[in-house]
């Protein structure tokens, strides 16, 4: 008998443990030398987050040699661990490479961040609006408010005289008025007052030439000094051009004695040129006494 035959069932048994060996120190092998994306351990979270939040990662891949994050937004990182920041909402994949060679990705989804409105403050309901005019003058009223609808009395008709933020009224008759503003952001109505100086009316009484005269040159010169003083150009300029000039804005007027020039562009000039102090002023009437034809002014600043 050989020594095959006569040690035949050690030697199988021999081969076995070795094949079994060989299986277990290349199975060993494997785990070891050879990987794949399934042994990277990496952690990103949120998944979801807004604009600005903190999206935090870590690698935990004992075989790693090399690593690196990249974020999808065009930034990387080589750390073990840390935060990152979007700036921008969107769809990201979030990528760990380990080694050069294997990967493993993670979604995140980045929203937009939604800024909180801030409780707006609302405007005190006002009226802007002189505190003194003249009798016949078209006189200004707006209201600051920030309201949708507006009801104004002015007083003189005790009715509702308007309905437009923006009013203009002409008072009929001197005296001294409460004008009241309703609006739908006001529970009490806002009160003004104002002063309706009488204007000049020939037929109202009679006076001497003289006085006439004098009336109509402190009335001009008193809507040519709040021109000057930067109130409402319009109001007091159509009142001089239809009270006196017979609505002629092309009227001489003649400054200090040397500048001559007709009134629109006198008025636009002192509306401009402001802090002009308006002297006297001296009116030259037609021959019926119903346009004045000229304007004598001294000023100074």
């Amino acid at each position: 008998m050989n020594y095959f035959q006569k040690n035949k069932k050690n030697i199988i048994i021999g081969v076995i443990a070795t094949l079994l060996v060989a299986a277990l120190i290349a199975l060993w092998l494997q785990k070891k030398v050879i990987h794949s994306s399934d042994d990277i351990v990496g952690l990103v979270y949120p998944s979801t987050l807004k604009v600005g939040d903190t999206l935090s990662f870590e690698d935990k891949t004992q075989f790693a040699k090399t690593k690196k994050w990249n974020f999808g937004d065009g930034t990387t990182s080589n750390k073990s661990k840390g935060i990152h920041f979007y700036n921008k909402p969107g769809y990201y994949q979030v990528t760990l490479i380990i080694d050069n060679k294997y990967s493993k990705s993670f979604p995140i989804i980045v929203s937009a961040r939604t800024v909180p409105k801030k409780d707006s403050v609302k405007v005190v309901t006002l009226i802007d609006a002189p505190s003194q005019a003249m009798q016949f003058e078209n006189v200004q009223f707006r209201a600051i408010s920030d309201g949708k609808q507006f009801t104004w009395k002015f007083g003189e008709t005790g009715r509702i005289d308007s309905k437009d933020k923006l009013a203009i009224y002409s008072y009929q008759k001197p005296g001294d008025y409460v004008v009241s503003l309703i609006t739908d952001e006001t529970t009490e109505p806002v009160l003004h007052q104002i002063k309706i100086l009488p204007a000049y009316d020939a037929l109202e009484e009679e006076v001497s030439v003289e006085d006439s005269y004098a009336k109509i040159d402190n009335d001009f010169k008193y809507h040519l000094q709040q021109i000057a003083y930067g109130n409402s150009f319009n109001m007091h300029y159509n009142y001089l051009l239809k009270t006196y000039l017979c609505n002629n804005e092309n009227t001489v007027v003649k400054v200090n004695d040397s500048k001559v020039n007709n009134f629109y562009m006198y008025c636009a000039g002192l509306q401009f040129d402001k802090n002009n102090v308006i002297q006297t002023v001296k009116v030259n009437l037609d021959d019926a006494q119903n346009c004045v034809t000229k304007v004598d002014i001294n000023q100074s600043k």
